[in-house]
């Protein structure tokens, strides 16, 4: 009975852990601040929109629509007003300095399609023209994945001869050619998902799989590109790919001359020794055919060995950042387990992605300078690189400015 308790105790242990762990952020983080209350809040189809008026203004005036990114469950609007206003640059006070209209759209589940959320930005569209006071054109855009919604959502206006009005479309660090998230991750999604599955429903949700360059199915599956990326690019292109009317914006939260975050290939980034998951660790992605990703051991079986075949050095790669390794490596340390967490950050939307000039197969495209690079390459009209690889999507003043010096008149 007693060995008994002891395995149900760490199994415990094991949930409480795993109910922390996040893909973009720790589950259940509470943001810095409150967000002030909004001038307006408008119900849309799968999501709302908080709507805070310019300063001196009494309505909508000059508005500047911007969606949400992913996570699992709905949309935590104090979360976006914090990371837009209290990083690096204070964005939404700019914003409504300048007689602007801030429109934040959020999304009933944010880890749904982004097709079907591309309908809650569709709405949010239409109801800020209906609203506005004025008659200037709009900037229409998003976080991350909201960049991919709100893409979507204006090239099926226009397929459908909707007239949107948007003038600008922006993506903030959005994963165009896709994102990444290490492999050996994905498997220990799997692995720990018979005791909680809250790692596996992130990663394995339909708008993580869209936007995934290469998607694990299971713990000893090949990954590669899920089906339902391979629809999504395919819907893409039914509407053209890209909205026709609107002057295309993108920034990178990473760097353009090809120089990576450090993250040397190879190397382990998060290693444990027990008690929970004794002989587990992850290793940064490498170019090996194989190469080793990760071994999974401790109380839920193994080792499983997870490797990959001919993918670029990802992890250290030129590109905004997250703290994958660093979220998984803090829930176990809160639990009692022993880690040696070497490196909490590696490349998570890659620059060549974000402002859409290669995609991540190769190496040699993958760590390109794009600085160098004419800027036609791009799909965008216009974009920006960070001059460090910065976390994902962070507000920076360069950022900021960038993009309010670009506000439709």
């Amino acid at each position: 009975m007693k060995g008994l308790f002891v395995a149900d105790s760490k199994t415990e242990k094991i949930r409480q852990a795993a109910q922390a762990f996040g893909l973009v952020t720790p589950v259940g983080r509470e943001a810095a601040s409150q967000a002030p209350e909004a001038d307006e809040h408008w119900e849309l189809p799968r999501g709302s929109a908080r709507v805070y008026y310019g300063e001196g203004q009494k309505g909508v005036v000059r508005p500047v629509i911007l969606a949400d990114g992913f996570s699992l469950g709905p949309s935590d609007f104090d979360w976006l007003w914090d990371g837009l206003e209290n990083g690096r640059f204070p964005f939404i006070s700019e914003l409504r300095r300048r007689g602007r209209t801030l429109v934040l759209v959020g999304f009933d589940e944010r880890s749904e399609s982004i097709l079907r959320n591309a309908e809650t930005v569709m709405a949010a569209i239409l109801r800020t023209s209906a609203e506005q006071l004025d008659d200037t054109r709009l900037l229409a855009g998003g976080f991350s994945m909201g960049g991919l919604v709100t893409r979507y959502a204006l090239a099926k206006m226009e397929q459908r001869r909707m007239d949107h009005r948007v003038a600008v479309y922006v993506s903030f660090d959005s994963p165009h050619r896709g994102a990444w998230v290490p492999i050996g991750l994905q498997a220990f999604a799997h692995y720990t998902a018979g005791v909680d599955d809250t790692y596996l429903r992130q990663i394995s949700s339909p708008a993580s799989q869209q936007m995934l360059w290469r998607y694990l199915d299971e713990l000893k599956g090949t990954p590669q590109e899920s089906p339902l990326r391979t629809e999504f690019k395919d819907e893409l292109q039914k509407v053209g790919s890209w909205p026709q009317i609107p002057h295309l914006l993108g920034v990178s939260s990473g760097r353009g001359d090809g120089v990576g975050n450090g993250v040397q290939a190879g190397a382990k980034a998060l290693s444990c020794a027990g008690p929970l998951f004794d002989g587990t660790y992850f290793l940064a992605q490498s170019q090996g055919d194989p190469a080793e990703a990760a071994v999974l051991n401790g109380l839920l079986g193994g080792p499983h060995s997870i490797t990959t075949s001919g993918f670029p050095e990802l992890d250290g790669a030129p590109g905004g950042t997250l703290e994958s390794f660093g979220i998984i490596g803090d829930a176990l340390a809160g639990v009692g387990e022993s880690v040696d967490l070497v490196h909490r950050s590696g490349c998570f939307v890659p620059s060549v992605s974000a402002v859409a000039v290669r995609d991540l197969d190769r190496q040699e495209d993958l760590y390109v300078d794009i600085d160098k690079l004419e800027p036609e390459e791009s799909e965008l009209n216009e974009f920006l690189l960070s001059q460090d690889n910065d976390p994902h999507a962070l507000m920076t003043e360069d950022i900021g400015r960038w993009v309010l010096d670009r506000l439709p008149d």
